[in-house]
């Protein structure tokens, strides 16, 4: 039982109360979310269970897709209609100022994490300190907006869909729209729609977990090509030995043995193929 389920997370519920639900159902030894998402946020969960766990890393440097909406108008202290308000005004904005703003963030930028955040300073989470009321402002951090789409403007509400590497905080996009339209802004719905070559459409209730519903870790990779390779040379991979690899370009393979074993994901450089993550 080892591999990812993916999770329709309902709002209201902690990413750690999830993982302590499947982790319940399933009496799997480890259990672990690859991406949270905040009591507010719905929508797509990837778990990893047992082995599957070794290979996070996969997937916490994946991109995101989300549906979002934010309200102008109005700031608040976590930058989401959870927190308190700290600033309104009266919204007088065309919808093309209001659109030209939002797209002006697709790109590279830098951008600073929200107060109320799981970052951690000095070993203890941001919004630790901001509840108790200190507020740690973190170094702005790179983050790409690749694409937004399907946006739609009503009753100082704007909507939209977004795709965006790592480390992009929607909730602080919001307040960055509200800071560069001098009228405030703060995010009231944000679902998660995709991450890594997963979807939503493919995701599960938690009253709906199984061991059916658990993915492969070969599966979770089929975006990767495959190499099967001989007893000799499996023996060599799990060893941490380079193979001599000619016919391929650089890059991460998912690897089995002639007996359709999945093995791990390996990689090929400089024409020498070695383990990258073994299973």
């Amino acid at each position: 039982m080892d591999g990812f389920i993916l999770i329709n997370k309902e709002i209201g519920e902690t990413s750690n109360n999830v993982v302590q639900k499947v982790k319940k159902v399933l009496k799997a030894k480890k259990v672990g979310h690859l991406g949270t998402l905040d009591p507010i946020a719905e929508g797509l969960l990837i778990l990893a269970i047992n082995k599957a766990t070794k290979f996070s890393s996969y997937f916490l440097e994946s991109d995101k897709s989300y549906e979002v909406k934010v309200e102008l108008g109005k700031s608040t202290d976590t930058d989401d209609s959870s927190g308190t308000v700290i600033f309104e005004s009266n919204v007088r904005l065309s919808e093309k100022i209001i659109r030209e703003s939002l797209f002006s963030f697709i790109g590279e930028s830098k951008q600073i994490p929200p107060f109320f955040a799981a970052l951690k300073y000095q070993g203890k989470p941001l919004y630790q300190y901001a509840r108790e009321g200190e507020y740690i402002k973190k170094p702005a951090r790179k983050i790409f907006i690749k694409e937004i789409n399907d946006y739609k403007y009503n009753n100082k509400v704007c909507s939209f869909t977004i795709s965006c590497t790592k480390g992009t905080y929607i909730r602080s996009l919001a307040r960055d729209l509200g800071e560069k339209l001098k009228c405030g802004a703060h995010m009231i719905a944000l679902r998660r729609v995709g991450q890594h070559n997963f979807n939503l459409s493919d995701a599960v209730n938690i009253s709906e977990i199984s061991k059916e519903k658990i993915i492969s870790i070969e599966a979770a990779f089929n975006n990767f090509k495959k190499i099967i390779i001989n007893d000799e040379d499996a023996k060599k991979f799990i060893n941490g030995v380079k193979n001599i690899y000619n016919d391929n370009q650089d890059n991460l393979y998912r690897i089995s043995n002639n007996e359709g074993i999945f093995l791990g994901i390996g990689q090929i450089k400089n024409m020498n193929l070695k383990h990258k993550q073994l299973v």
